[in-house]
């Protein structure tokens, strides 16, 4: 059983080994699905769309916009 801990900014680090199976680089996107209670993680093919919302609006998509908002 591979096991990683939860901060209080609710923060985990993917362990190494769950890295190198999904060969997870620094930049990779991350989907979760919850499954009969169990959560299924998995790393996002590039051009592949996810549920979320915000990917439409191209205007906050700016390399300003990823400055100023990098340590949230």
């Amino acid at each position: 059983m591979i096991v990683s801990k939860l901060t209080s900014k609710a923060q985990t680090t993917i362990p190494q080994p769950i890295r190198v199976a999904l060969g997870l680089q620094p930049g990779d996107e991350l989907s979760y699905e919850i499954v009969d209670g169990r959560v299924m993680l998995n790393k996002v093919q590039r051009g592949t769309t996810t549920d979320d919302p915000f990917r439409t609006f191209e205007e906050w998509r700016s390399e300003a916009d990823a400055r100023a908002y990098a340590d949230l």
